[in-house]
């Protein structure tokens, strides 16, 4: 008896051990990859609900663990939300900013826990704490803007003088500036030989700029604009680097009457700006598949969490202040009425029925 009871229990602890390999082997094969904390800017804008909701997609079909943060566009919201997913060991951060300069100190208690940063198509400043950057070619979008208006207007045949009124994004944003000058990398020749006529005199971004991207506020600045200098003439184009802003700046001229539009540009391809155009309103948006971003990122992140290097196309393009830093660049899609059906439906980011 006391044999077989010894027997028994030893095959006990055998089966036991046994089932706790097995135990094991499955936590592993169907266990998180990762803990990644993904901190976006605002739900105000479509374009970073659809950036927040595809890389979560993409990241837990890989097995990832995702902590997704919106701080509505208050940088102390956003501080805070970054020390709290430090503090719950995530293993990467994925990070849209705010304010591309207002992130020092809880980066470097990022580096302080070993925990790299991608910087998501707004480049963060001054911290040397920023592992890549993965964004669209942003000088590029604002060229495409600026070459659709002079296409648009046919400046390379016309005499003109045509009136424009430009706009541009929010300050904070590093991005803003690389978007103004791409677009005025194009127009402002056609500025300096009189064809386009800015009757505000405001171009320096200290004067177009709009603070936190906001519609109301570009709704406003054009209001200004056109009671104050189109009293007894119209715009021929506008220059808007968003199509939230774009949608402000055609509520302005809907509220006197406008019912034939200035050529008005736009980026983001969003909804109602798909629809705009569709309308007669907008002329063009610049589409940025933000599928294609959150792919890129998901790599970029399995790049990281598996000791690589990651793969990027830009490595002298993007100094932050402190360092250089590597960067993968998409290309953005000029989209206007000719094209949409293609571009924007062909690619299935809207279905017919979405735009009708």
């Amino acid at each position: 008896m006391k044999k077989a009871s010894i027997a028994a229990i030893f095959l006990l602890m055998i089966a036991l051990m046994t089932a706790c390999g097995e135990s094991d082997e499955a936590t592993s094969s169907s266990g998180e990859a990762g803990f990644v904390g993904v901190s976006m800017p605002s739900k105000s804008l479509e374009r970073w609900v659809h950036d927040g909701n595809n890389m979560v997609k993409e990241l837990e079909a890989l097995d990832y663990q995702v902590d997704l943060q919106y701080a509505e566009d208050v940088v102390e919201t956003q501080i805070s939300q970054i020390e709290n997913m430090i503090t719950k060991g995530v293993d990467v951060l994925v990070i849209a900013s705010i304010d591309g300069e207002a992130l020092t100190n809880v980066l470097q208690m990022a580096a302080d826990s070993d925990i790299p940063v991608i910087a998501y198509d707004r480049l963060i400043r001054g911290t040397e704490h920023i592992t890549y950057y993965a964004t669209f070619d942003n000088f590029q979008v604002g060229v495409q803007q600026g070459t659709y208006l002079v296409e648009a207007l046919d400046l390379e045949n016309q005499d003109g003088p045509f009136n424009i009124e430009l706009f541009g994004g929010s300050p904070d944003d590093n991005n803003a500036y690389f978007f103004y000058d791409g677009a005025m990398s194009v127009l402002q020749p056609y500025i300096d030989e009189g064809k386009l006529v800015v009757k505000s005199g405001q171009t320096g971004m200290d004067k177009v700029a709009t603070l936190n991207w906001n519609a109301s506020a570009s709704q406003a600045r054009m209001d200004n604009l056109l009671s104050t200098y189109y009293t007894d003439e119209e715009v021929d184009a506008v220059l808007s680097p968003n199509d939230g802003l774009a949608i402000g700046i055609i509520s302005a001229l809907k509220n006197i009457g406008y019912t034939d539009f200035p050529i008005i540009t736009g980026q983001d391809a969003e909804l109602q700006s798909l629809k705009s155009i569709i309308a007669g309103e907008q002329s063009m948006t610049v589409f940025k598949d933000t599928r294609a971003l959150a792919t890129k990122v998901v790599e970029m992140v399995s790049a990281i969490m598996n000791g690589e290097e990651a793969e990027v196309n830009d490595t002298e393009t993007y100094d932050n202040g402190k360092k250089i830093i590597p960067a993968y660049l998409l290309e953005p899609v000029s989209v206007d009425i000719n094209n949409l059906d293609e571009v924007i439906i062909g690619s299935g980011y809207y279905t017919e029925e979405q735009l009708k």
